[in-house]
């Protein structure tokens, strides 16, 4: 039996349990930070507030602490925040950590000191060397994993064949798993659709949001280009596949909505979304530095009008 340690209780980490049990594997959820998940994974009906549902009896829920990541596991999974992935880093650091690992997070890291953008695999391998990460991507809520809606998605690594060794423990029926070795172009995509969700979501027609949406993919393919990831990939479940589904039915695509409708960040967030993570506005601030810097701004129009918006905190002004 497969030994599964996920690191990270909010809705996507516990509904990424669910086709891991099914798949007959031991799996345990921990989670360093949130009391709200802590309380929940921990009491015995295990009724998560995000997902709406009770999660199978079969998971185990453990504290976390530094020695549970000392315990050999098969499979280790990062689900947490873009700003948890700091912390994981921090905490891997000096432990021979020798299982794989599967990264669910999705974003891209700012690097001051050197001025570049790092893939979540670079920030993590800065303080493990030896470590072999592969990340998990694609068009896939947490709600409709945790209903076994059928949802398609994609591991990369370097090394396709970890790739699939981890795909084989994870798929079942309805969680299908495609392979890519492309793992900047992935990782790049699967980050910056979060910020072009909110561009998406601004529209207040179908119309207004299909051209959006079009003029999104252009930046996209120029944006993969230029952090040397495989074009092609945007054709595919990390590119269009999550961007479609983020823009249709996400937090990142909510938000956007309210933009779109006058409000600034820190009005909409306050009123309509104060429990909400908002990854699309995490990123942004994120590499807010490096695309002002380095990007051609003529390039990217969109991106430029959201984070000026985000961050000096005005309303959105994009000329269709």
């Amino acid at each position: 039996m497969t030994k599964i340690l996920v690191i990270g209780g909010g809705a996507m980490g516990s509904a990424f349990t669910i086709p891991c049990l099914e798949n007959n594997n031991q799996v345990t959820i921990t989670e360093p930070y949130s009391k709200i998940f802590i309380k929940e994974l921990s009491s015995k009906n295990k009724f998560h507030s995000s997902l709406k549902m009770k999660l199978p009896k079969k998971l185990k829920f453990r504290k976390y602490s530094k020695d549970l990541l000392k315990e050999k596991f098969d499979l280790i999974v990062i689900a947490l925040s873009l700003p948890g992935i700091d912390f994981i880093g921090k905490e891997l650091k000096n432990l021979k950590i020798k299982s794989p690992v599967l990264v669910l997070t999705k974003g891209l890291k700012y690097e001051k000191k050197s001025n570049r953008v790092l893939t979540i695999p670079e920030q993590l391998k800065k303080n493990h060397k030896g470590i072999n990460v592969s990340i998990l991507k694609g068009p896939c809520l947490a709600k409709e994993l945790a209903k076994k809606n059928q949802t398609h998605v994609i591991i990369a690594n370097k090394n396709i064949n970890i790739a699939k060794k981890i795909g084989k423990k994870i798929s079942t029926k309805y969680y299908l798993i495609e392979y890519s070795r492309d793992v900047v172009g992935v990782e790049v995509c699967s980050a910056i659709k979060n910020i072009y969700s909110m561009i998406i979501g601004s529209g207040q027609s179908l119309n207004t949001s299909s051209n959006l949406f079009q003029k999104s993919l252009i930046e996209m393919k120029y944006l993969i280009k230029y952090f040397k990831g495989k074009e092609k990939t945007i054709e595919g479940l990390a590119g269009v596949g999550d961007l479609y589904v983020s823009a249709a039915g996400g937090r990142n695509s909510k938000m956007g909505s309210y933009l779109g409708k006058g409000f600034t960040f820190k009005t909409a967030k306050k009123r309509f979304m104060p429990k909400d993570t908002v990854e699309g506005e995490q990123l942004a601030r994120e590499i807010a530095p490096f695309i002002y810097k380095k990007i051609n701004k003529k390039k990217i129009p969109l991106m430029i009008n959201l984070l000026r918006a985000l961050l000096k905190n005005k309303k959105l002004n994009i000329t269709q």
